[in-house]
């Protein structure tokens, strides 16, 4: 009697499951970005206050290392995306590196006399309030970034840079009317952000009471 195909083996109970991709290690090509950033702020600062402050060397030096934080800041993020490289510390860190060098250089300017501190002050108070409120509504669903948020950081990272140097003429009127852009925004999309969230969190609630 011929026998017929014989039947695909049946999984062994005791065999592993597919292995999953170990967590990515903090030191990572994304994670070492974030940390040169975080490295670079009092070495920013230290440059820019460096001959008295308004040395145009100096401050030619500060703008370079001020450009090149605001450049790792660009790549780290999608770096950690494309590749895999989410970590926890990237999660920490990456912001606070965004908010250290940025705030570091308004206030020293304000510091300087360069920048009116009420430009220093609605800036650093917006990024800290949207920062509070995103841990506000956390429980109920994560604010995305929008597209007016990325132009603000882009805006704010031009202005500022031509703020560092030592800019005079037709160009110091543009860094002036740069950055009254950038204020607007600033104040526009955290009215955005604002709105967003509420909504979220009275959507979240909503959805808590009928769940109940």
């Amino acid at each position: 009697m011929t026998k017929g195909p014989s039947a695909p083996a049946a999984a062994h109970p005791d065999r592993p499951a597919a292995a999953v991709p170990p967590a990515p290690g903090v030191w990572n090509i994304a994670n070492l970005l974030t940390m040169l950033r975080l490295l670079l702020v009092p070495v920013f600062v230290a440059l820019l206050f460096a001959g008295g402050g308004h040395d145009p060397k100096w401050r030619s030096v500060a703008w370079a290392s001020f450009a090149i934080a605001m450049i790792t800041d660009l790549f780290d993020g999608e770096l950690a995306r494309r590749k895999g490289l989410v970590t926890d510390f990237g999660k920490i860190a990456d912001p606070i590196a965004d908010k250290a060098i940025m705030g570091s250089a308004l206030i020293g300017l304000s510091v300087l006399g360069d920048l009116p501190w009420w430009v220093t002050v609605v800036i650093l108070s917006r990024e800290l309030g949207i920062t509070l409120m995103r841990f506000w509504v956390i429980r109920y669903g994560v604010i995305p970034a929008s597209r007016g948020g990325k132009l603000k950081t882009l805006t704010q990272g031009i202005a500022v840079g031509m703020y560092v140097l030592e800019l005079t003429g037709w160009l110091a009127t543009a860094r002036a009317v740069l950055m009254g852009l950038a204020v607007l925004l600033t104040v526009g999309t955290a009215l955005d952000y604002v709105g967003q969230a509420l909504r979220l969190r009275r959507e979240g609630m909503d959805a808590e009471r009928a769940g109940r």
